[in-house]
């Protein structure tokens, strides 16, 4: 049976980091924990890695950030084309 791949939000992902460390600090393996919250070993690394010590309201700002990050980035892509198409075609109409 196959899983089906779950998008967690930025809060449910700080939530869960903190379930996780309860469970670690009570005596459960890494295993059951894995198995609790129904993610494998490398999310749940990644997940350390990116949101580990924040808070919910923190991760959700940095998430905000990276997508206005990432859509500023494609608007500059978009307009250095145009710009780039611009001073083709002036070029052309110079000869």
């Amino acid at each position: 049976m196959k899983k089906r791949n779950k998008r967690h939000r930025p809060e449910q992902i700080v939530k869960k980091l903190r379930d996780a460390e309860v469970m670690l600090n009570g005596g459960k393996s890494i295993e059951e924990v894995l198995k609790t919250l129904e993610v494998s070993e490398a999310t749940f690394h990644r997940w350390r890695n990116q949101y580990g010590g924040m808070k919910s309201e923190e991760a959700k700002r940095l998430k905000d950030l990276e997508g206005e990050n990432a859509r500023l980035k494609r608007l500059l892509a978009e307009a250095e084309l145009e710009k780039s198409k611009l001073t083709q075609h002036s070029n052309q109409l110079k000869y």
